[in-house]
């Protein structure tokens, strides 16, 4: 499969951030030390990361809107595309200094009625400290690197690794997990949480997680890893059971077998 040049400006964007992410990555354990801890230098290494995408996109793609995490919104030209960025995706992760954390980026094209915003057609999700780039395009598949992403071929659930996010600190509803979890964990082979939801979902493209379920998140976190899923040939919801462009506010992502029981195990967790 040929890249396209979207996807070459994305992926040199990513790559680029990563790099001074993964320098920055470097000092987190000395800054585990020191007094004042290494909470702004991380909020640091996140802004200086959405500059270097901001700097390499709006250079190659002039014209076209930006969503990012830290910045927000800004506005391009209406019938032009629109990036989606989290340049750290992972910060508790990467500020505790465990290597689990990416960049990911997303691209939304415009309805054509010029009502709001369409489809992801295109997506990645680059891994700094393990050089791994996950993209994919709409109706182009999804890849790593070079190699052609599918969904895992399991189709047992007792056979099965899901992956998710745990509510903290306010954030999310910790009893509605609780039910989803006791629901899934006694058909699964495994529950796992690794603080990353883009990876999550990348994870899930290429057959590593057979599911990830995760509420409360945000367009940044699901945009770009769910276009891998639904291309690598699985399916993304919302627990209603409805695809989306992306879904963030309840996401569950699964492989072609797997997704219905998935969801229906949810479903009636949530029912009780």
């Amino acid at each position: 499969m040929a890249i396209s040049g979207l996807i070459r400006v994305m992926e040199k964007a990513a790559r680029k951030a990563g790099g001074k992410l993964r320098r920055d990555f470097g000092e987190i354990e000395h800054l585990q030390v020191s007094r004042k801890g290494p909470s702004d230098f991380v909020s640091k290494a996140d802004q200086a990361a959405e500059r270097i995408i901001w700097d390499e996109l709006r250079v190659a793609r002039p014209g076209w809107g930006f969503l990012f995490e830290e910045a927000g919104e800004i506005e391009g030209e209406p019938d032009k595309p629109r990036f989606i960025v989290d340049p750290l995706d992972g910060t508790t992760n990467f500020l505790h200094g465990i290597p689990h954390f990416a960049v990911s980026i997303a691209v939304q094209e415009p309805r054509l009625d010029g009502r709001g915003w369409g489809d992801i057609i295109a997506g990645i999700v680059y891994q700094p400290v393990t050089d791994e780039s996950f993209w994919a395009e709409k109706s182009r598949g999804a890849w790593l690197q070079d190699k052609r992403l599918r969904v895992s071929s399991r189709r047992h659930l007792d056979e099965s690794v899901i992956a998710t996010g745990i509510p903290f600190q306010g954030h999310g509803d910790a009893g509605q997990w609780t039910k989803i979890y006791h629901a899934l964990a006694p058909s699964v082979a495994g529950i796992r949480r690794f603080g990353s939801a883009a990876l999550d979902l990348a994870w899930v493209a290429a057959g590593r997680y057979e599911g990830f379920w995760e509420a409360d998140l945000k367009p940044w976190d699901t945009a770009a890893g769910g276009l891998l899923v639904r291309e690598a040939g699985g399916f993304v919801t919302d627990w209603k059971g409805r695809s989306q462009p992306f879904c963030d506010t309840e996401i569950l992502a699964g492989n072609d077998a797997l997704h219905s029981r998935l969801h229906k195990l949810l479903v009636n967790a949530l029912k009780d």
